[in-house]
């Protein structure tokens, strides 16, 4: 605080203060607030809030718990989303490690705003134009048939394929400018130290670069998970009839069904359960929050 009054002086730091907090205040922690405080109500005519009938339950909770099919989305959902995770880290972390130790500094800014171009592009457009692309005759295909790595077109828009490929194109960066990040501030000479005491590439990668990366691994893996098993444009766009996503249940509860209250319970079910399983999965991998906050 005291550095921001220095630099922005006293006046600005109050504005830039009060803003934030009316931004979490009333954008963040009241809606949440109210939501939760709902989500143990029942979902009752207008003229029956407030009435006899008006109390806390929860009814909404044990309605997900009751049905095999929501748990069966919801596992589905969670597995698919890690799967996500695992193959962004695949592509992000080559990536990053080119950038941050081979690349030229000077090609740097211009990598990194192709990287980011697609971002000017809003999310709901992105996945229209994959949609386009997986479709059944769209140019995927025609592409694979003209060069002859296939020979009929291929049904992309079934089970979770085209959900996975629409969801690794939207969140892939969040995984790579962490772990860019973390590789980048790496001193060089350790990893030429372990060339020089005859370590191979993999031996270097897995017992130096990695260890030295794994807060911003952790920090993209977290962000990668929790945007995808949170997202909701892309899987009602680019999901077939059998890959639903949980998120999809919610939106049906609260604008198809307009039961506001089981819907409400069903996104802090999701916050809470994938909260556990990230932490379950950061204790097996013997990751600390202190190392994601680094």
């Amino acid at each position: 605080m005291k550095d921001l009054v220095e630099r922005y002086g006293g006046g600005l730091t109050l504005i830039m203060c009060l803003l934030v907090a009316f931004w979490l205040l009333l954008l963040v922690i009241v809606p949440n607030l109210y939501l939760f405080e709902n989500s143990f109500r029942p979902y009752l005519p207008v003229q029956e809030m407030g009435g006899p009938k008006d109390v806390y339950t929860l009814k909404n909770y044990l309605t997900f718990f009751q049905s095999p099919i929501h748990i069966s989305v919801f596992v589905w959902t969670v597995l698919y989303s890690s799967i996500v995770t695992a193959i962004c880290f695949a592509i992000a972390y080559p990536l990053a490690y080119y950038l941050s130790k081979r690349a030229s500094p000077k090609s740097l800014p211009t990598i990194f705003l192709l990287l980011t171009i697609p971002l000017w592009v809003s999310e709901i457009m992105r996945s229209f134009a994959w949609f386009i692309i997986l479709s059944l005759k769209g140019p995927l295909n025609y592409i694979l048939l003209d060069i002859g790595i296939i020979e009929r077109p291929i049904r992309w828009m079934t089970g979770f394929r085209s959900v996975m490929i629409g969801l690794v194109y939207t969140y892939v960066l969040f995984m790579l400018f962490p772990v860019y990040n973390a590789i980048q501030s790496l001193d060089t000479s350790q990893i030429e130290a372990a060339d020089d005491l005859g370590a191979s590439w993999w031996r270097i990668h897995w017992r130096v670069i990695l260890p030295h990366a794994k807060p911003g691994i952790a920090s993209g893996s977290v962000m990668v998970f929790m945007l995808s098993a949170g997202s909701i444009l892309v899987p009602t766009l680019l999901a077939s009839t059998n890959s639903r996503w949980f998120t999809e249940i919610i939106q049906q509860w609260m604008f198809e069904s307009l039961d506001w209250n089981t819907g409400a319970a069903y996104a802090f079910l999701l916050l809470i359960l994938c909260t556990l399983f990230v932490t379950a999965v950061m204790r097996i991998f013997r990751v600390k929050l202190s190392d994601i906050a680094k």
